[in-house]
């Protein structure tokens, strides 16, 4: 039986309708994901408007923002990783700016100089100290002012340059330096004032270049006759005063650790990779023409490679710190044209590090040691440690050194120099001068040995340190 013919036709209108959505249906797609991209995009517009206006509606003094300001990295704004850095390179600068060192043996912290120190002389009158540091300035400072309470200071300033290592002249009125860019040496006169401050005047002309390598350190002799300089290879240059060479000592040690020029002003020396120290004497005529270098003594004993050595003040002492973990004390007063060997008078243990210094006090009596940031003061007699003196400086210590009558000794690392009572020296002269009284023979021995045995404990007794 056939379906009645309304139904036939409600059927193939129905049909027909669902072709037509069917055909219909993709266009509708289409015009709603255009719909909702346009949505979508008119508020992204809308958002990005009101952050553009938000620094000029907050009041802010930056109006107007760089595209940099925008930039993302990882979900985190340049801006934010830039301030970040600045935090913490000012957080480490003001830590070292202001490392605090306190002890009862510090007579003082000398502040001046804005970057940190790489060097310290004093001058052969006992006067003054020398700095110099990364902030393009020499500072001479007086060393009567030490124990009082404002220390005064006069700068140098080294234009275009920096200096890294600073000596002063035989008479104190000139000092030479290391230039660190131009790798040469450049002279300054001190020119005294009526009221005691000083002019410094660099020479016209700096000395050639002629290192081929980093300096380790400079010097003057005190004869006045020769200025040395030393580069880490195997090269020491022997200058006249005029910037002219003398001659080329090799030192034949692989590379140069440490080199100087003695106190007495007749021998140069150094020390590198091999375990002894090469001392040369500069020969000169009697009327003071340079001559040759010849070869004076070797330190032997060390079995490894040395850091840094010190002489006394008359050279007749010497000390060594060796990477064998040992310092060794030597009489030099020998007869080396004679073929006569230095003496080795002691060898201690100690702690050492590849920033290892050492300093032996101008009366011989004391050993200083630098390691790191820290410092050990040793009874040259005896070779007990006496003093330790942790945290000095924020840096390893560059700078080590007593001043010439052997009361202070004197360290540099960070922005500060560091001035410390000798007390060591004080006790071995003490400990020295009883036993030569007891031996004394007439009564003018007696009170001499009496007055210095006094006035080494009233030294004691004036910076509040009991006598053991």
């Amino acid at each position: 039986i056939s379906p009645p013919l309304d139904v036939l036709t409600r059927r193939c209108h129905a049909r027909r309708r669902c072709r037509a959505v069917g055909r219909m249906e993709p266009f509708a797609v289409v015009a709603l994901s255009l719909f909702l991209g346009a949505l979508i995009l008119l508020i992204s517009v809308v958002v990005s408007g009101s952050r553009k206006a938000l620094p000029q509606e907050s009041g802010g003094g930056n109006s107007s923002s760089s595209d940099e300001d925008g930039k993302v990295s990882n979900g985190v704004s340049d801006r934010n990783v830039a301030s970040k850095k600045q935090k913490l390179l000012r957080s480490r600068k003001e830590k070292l700016q202001h490392h605090v060192f306190t002890h009862p043996l510090l007579a003082t912290s000398l502040k001046g100089h804005s970057a940190n120190i790489s060097c310290l002389d004093f001058s052969s009158n006992g006067k003054y100290l020398a700095s110099c540091a990364d902030d393009r300035t020499v500072r001479i400072w007086s060393t009567k002012d030490f124990l009082e309470r404002d220390h005064r200071c006069i700068r140098a300033n080294v234009e275009l340059d920096h200096a890294t290592h600073v000596r002063f002249s035989p008479d104190s009125r000139a000092f030479i330096t290391w230039l660190a860019n131009e790798e040469t040496i450049r002279v300054f006169k001190m020119t005294k004032r009526d009221d005691g401050s000083f002019t410094f005047t660099a020479a016209p002309d700096d000395f050639p270049k002629r290192h081929k390598a980093p300096i380790v350190n400079i010097g003057i002799a005190e004869t006045g006759k020769f200025i040395m300089s030393a580069s880490n290879d195997t090269t020491i240059l022997i200058w006249d005063l005029k910037g002219e060479v003398l001659t080329t000592i090799n030192t034949n040690q692989m590379n140069n650790a440490y080199a100087t020029v003695s106190p007495c002003g007749r021998f140069v020396a150094s020390c590198g990779f091999t375990p002894d120290v090469k001392v040369w004497e500069v020969c000169f005529t009697k009327s003071g023409e340079f001559r040759e270098v010849v070869r004076a003594f070797d330190l032997k004993g060390h079995s490894a490679g040395i850091y840094s050595f010190g002489f006394s003040n008359d050279s007749r002492r010497m000390a060594t710190i060796s990477k064998d973990g040992t310092w060794k004390l030597w009489d030099t007063d020998v007869q080396y044209k004679q073929q006569q060997d230095p003496y080795l008078l002691l060898t201690m243990k100690c702690d050492v590090s590849d920033s290892c210094r050492i300093a032996l006090s101008p009366d011989a009596r004391v050993v200083a040691i630098s390691n790191g940031f820290n410092i050990t003061m040793h009874n040259t007699k005896t070779g007990r440690q006496e003093e330790e003196f942790l945290n000095v400086h924020g840096e390893d210590i560059a700078g080590l050194a007593f001043d010439i009558n052997s009361r202070f000794l004197v360290s540099s690392g960070d922005r500060a120099i560091r001035v410390f009572h000798n007390v060591v020296g004080y006790r071995a002269v003490i400990e020295e001068m009883e036993g030569r009284l007891r031996k004394a023979t007439t009564d003018a021995m007696r009170e001499r040995l009496q007055q210095q045995i006094d006035d080494a404990k009233n030294a004691l007794d004036a910076i509040c340190i009991k006598n053991p």
